[in-house]
Formats: structure tokens, C-alpha cells, sequence
């Protein structure tokens, strides 16, 4: 088990070094309110279901980091990432469309000056607690889920139950030219688990109080 965790921290390491040529680019919020008009039509609807692989929610994302948008959708640009809508709209965006996106979506419905709210940390169960032992999930996505050690790293708290099994689930896919993620560090964890435990996992996750939210947006502009 040694092992695996350093292997797969010096993997973790290669893909920030990697991922670092966009932190170049400085993000433009307004800017990125331009530019979200293919994001808004699912990101931007409560309860919003993909169809694809499966029906599920589609992620909340305003409120995640900017960084892990960021590295989400050159994921799915360069194909790591195999969802084909969402590669489709990602190919069509440059470096710095993706940076304003990011950071327009790291603070819409963020509430400026607004105090931080103390949360009440939801205790697993014990069968969960080992689930996330087993991995060291906080290891990396923070003791609460919501401040991961690196803002490449996303924010899980309170995220859609049926996303995160979904994309936990790509994680172990290989092979496929459709469905899947090509990340050697979550595959890596995700493989630990039958889809079983990976659901219980997903709706603890979601069951955490966090950062992420819909903020409902008109189409209609």
C-alpha cells in the first residue's frame, strides 16, 4: 500500500507540473460571463439530468476552482476526458477562454465579503470511514471535501450523488473510445472499489455541506 501512494504521489506531482502552463494565463471573470452561453444551458438549470453514459445530474460547478475547471477541460479537450459532449465544447475554446470560464465559475454565487459559515462535519459511518481510509481520500480532497491540498484537485462536498459515481466509475474504464477518464491517479484508487462501494462513497460525498451550487441562469440573454 506504501507503494502504491508513492507511485502515486509522484504522479501527482508530474501532473501539476503539466497542468502549470495554463496558470499563465490570468482568467477573466467578466470575460467569462461573455462566454458561457454553451454552459448555462446544463450547468446553469436545477436538477438538470445528462443522458450519457447514464442519467444523471450534471456537476455544480460555480463555486469549484478555478484550476480544476481549468484542468477539466483541457482534460476533455485533449481527449483524457471521453465524454464527447463535453469534449466537443471544450475543443472549441482556447487557452484563454478556458481561463476566463474558470474563473468566472470559481465566484459566481460566491457572496463578496461574506463570512464564512462554520459547518458541522458529517461523521461516516464506520463502513464509509474505512471506504475512505482505504484511499486516503481526504488526503488530497481535504478533511471536509472542500479545500483539496492543490486547486487542480476538485472540490467534492455536497456534489451531485449520481455525478460523482458516474465520473468515480469512468475512472476504472479502459479501452473505450466514448466513456471514461484517463487519470493514472484516480484510476488507480477507483480500481480499490466495486461500483458497490463507490456509490456509498459518491452519496457521502454528496451529503457533505460545501462550496458548490446551481446558480439558475436565463439562456435567454
Amino acid at each position: 500500500m506504501t507503494k502504491l501512494f508513492t507511485t502515486l504521489f509522484a504522479l501527482a506531482v508530474s501532473f501539476v507540473t503539466v497542468s502549470a502552463h495554463s496558470q499563465d494565463i490570468k482568467g477573466d471573470v467578466k470575460a467569462g460571463e461573455t462566454k458561457n452561453a454553451m454552459c448555462i444551458g446544463c450547468h446553469g438549470i436545477k436538477g438538470y439530468q445528462a443522458s450519457f453514459p447514464e442519467v444523471y445530474k450534471v456537476p455544480m460547478i460555480s463555486g469549484q476552482s478555478a484550476k480544476y475547471i481549468d484542468a477539466a477541460l483541457h482534460a476533455y479537450k485533449k481527449g483524457e476526458r471521453k465524454h464527447p459532449t463535453m469534449r466537443g465544447i471544450a475543443e472549441s475554446l482556447n487557452d484563454q477562454d478556458i481561463a476566463d470560464l474558470a474563473a468566472y465559475y470559481a465566484q459566481h454565487g460566491v457572496t463578496e465579503g461574506a463570512a464564512a459559515t462554520a459547518r458541522t462535519a458529517k461523521t461516516p459511518s464506520p463502513a464509509v470511514a474505512a471506504l475512505l481510509g482505504k484511499a486516503n481520500c481526504a488526503s488530497c480532497h481535504g478533511a471536509d471535501f472542500s479545500k483539496p491540498i492543490d486547486p487542480s484537485y476538485p472540490k467534492l462536498g455536497g456534489q451531485h450523488a449520481d455525478y460523482l459515481f458516474v465520473a468515480l466509475k469512468a475512472y476504472k474504464v479502459e479501452n473505450n473510445k466514448t466513456v471514461g477518464r484517463g487519470n493514472a491517479i484516480m484510476a488507480g484508487m477507483a480500481k480499490q472499489y466495486t461500483n458497490a462501494e463507490l456509490k456509498q462513497l459518491a452519496n457521502y460525498l454528496a451529503s457533505v455541506e460545501g462550496d458548490l451550487k446551481v446558480v439558475p441562469q436565463s439562456k435567454f440573454r
